[in-house]
Parts: structure tokens; C-alpha cells; sequence
């Protein structure tokens, strides 16, 4: 299943960010292939809990669901979870509408939306006046919603990995202005590319 994350309204201290988002997902995952997006997604995904099944982009901006598409079509057997971003995903619209024509049943879109591009200095993006899960229902992904907090995002991930997709779960987080301080991802391209391959194999 393929799990393909703006200036935020959402302040409150109980809402979710990157940190509990990518956490609730994590502890739920067992082989399956997760692409994460690049920035912040891939960061916290790396810092949290790296996996020989995470591949992490480094660029590529808005590819992450292309990729995600174009290995679950290949790897029908394969579970494929896009870890998306808002910004990301508004860079490559058009992915959703192939995903949505191709119908690859192993597809997990998840996107965390945070209203901004966290990663380079929060600007805001669209997804506060456009409703990304009214983009998946009209480009025909088979399941759509969105989740505001935990345990919304625990019993709908616990569905989505066992349900045939392709399905879209929009994870509404808070844009925290003051984000910790968080490192990169360590590894290198190739070494990323090559472990990620081993696990595909």
C-alpha cells in the first residue's frame, strides 16, 4: 500500500503535528513500503523511526506520489503508503488524477496538511480554502477522508492498511511556528536507493 504532507488556522496544543502524526503511523507499519515526501516529512519520518522500507526523498518536490504510483503498479503484492505533504502534493495534481484512472489497489495516500510549506519557511499554500480530499473523491480514489486528531488517525489507519485502495486519508496538523530543531536525513542517495531496493526484493 502506497502512502504518499501550509500557514495554519490550527493552534491548539491537542491538535496534531508532524511529530504525533508520523509517530500514530509509524507504530502501525510492519513491511509495508512508504515513500516520504521531501522536507519535514522526510525528517521526522527518518528521526522517528528509520526502516529499510522508508524511502526518502531528497528533492524532488511533488514526486513523492508519482514514485509511490509507479512502484505500486509494479509491486501489486506490496502494501505502498505515500507520506505526503500539502505542498507537495499541490506541486503534482495530476498525479492524483492517474492514481484515480489506474486503480492500483495496494495505494495508500496519506497527506499531512499543515497549510504551509513547512520546510522553507512556512509559506501558505492552498489547502486552507481547497479541500485536497474533495480532489481525491472527484480523480475517483475508491476511499477518501480527513482526521484531525490521534485517534481518528489510529482507527483509520488501521482500516486503510488491511481496505483495497487506492485510498486518501488527509491528516489535518497544526503549523507550529516553533518547530524543534530536527536533523536531516543521514544516509546517503544511493545508499537510500539501494536499501530500499533490498526491501522491495
Amino acid at each position: 500500500m502506497l502512502v504518499t504532507l501550509a500557514f495554519s488556522g490550527y493552534r491548539n496544543s491537542d491538535m496534531l503535528d508532524y511529530t504525533k502524526a508520523i509517530t500514530t503511523i509509524t507504530e502501525l507499519l510492519k513491511d509495508q513500503l512508504v515513500i516520504c515526501a521531501n522536507g519535514m516529512i522526510s525528517r521526522e519520518t527518518f528521526t522517528i523511526k528509520d526502516r529499510t522500507e522508508n524511502f526518502y526523498m531528497i528533492g524532488s518536490m511533488g514526486l513523492a506520489s508519482s514514485i509511490g504510483l509507479g512502484i505500486a503498479l509494479n509491486k501489486p503484492s506490496r502494501k505502498i503508503i505515500i507520506l505526503d505533504g500539502d505542498g507537495n502534493l499541490l506541486m503534482n495534481l495530476g498525479s492524483l488524477a492517474m492514481i484515480g484512472s489506474l486503480q492500483p489497489k495496494n495505494l495508500l495516500h496519506i497527506v499531512l496538511d499543515n497549510e504551509s510549506n513547512a520546510s522553507t519557511g512556512n509559506q501558505p499554500t492552498f489547502s486552507n480554502t481547497i479541500g485536497l480530499e474533495d480532489i481525491a473523491n472527484s480523480t475517483r480514489y475508491t476511499y477518501f477522508k480527513k482526521v484531525t486528531d490521534i485517534e481518528s488517525l489510529r482507527k483509520e489507519m488501521i482500516q486503510l492498511l488491511e481496505k483495497e485502495g487506492p485510498s486518501f486519508l488527509l491528516v489535518k496538523i497544526s503549523n507550529n511556528e516553533e518547530q524543534r530543531e530536527i536533523g536531516r536525513v543521514t544516509h546517503s542517495p544511493e545508499h537510500i536507493k539501494e536499501r530500499f531496493m533490498s526491501a522491495i526484493n
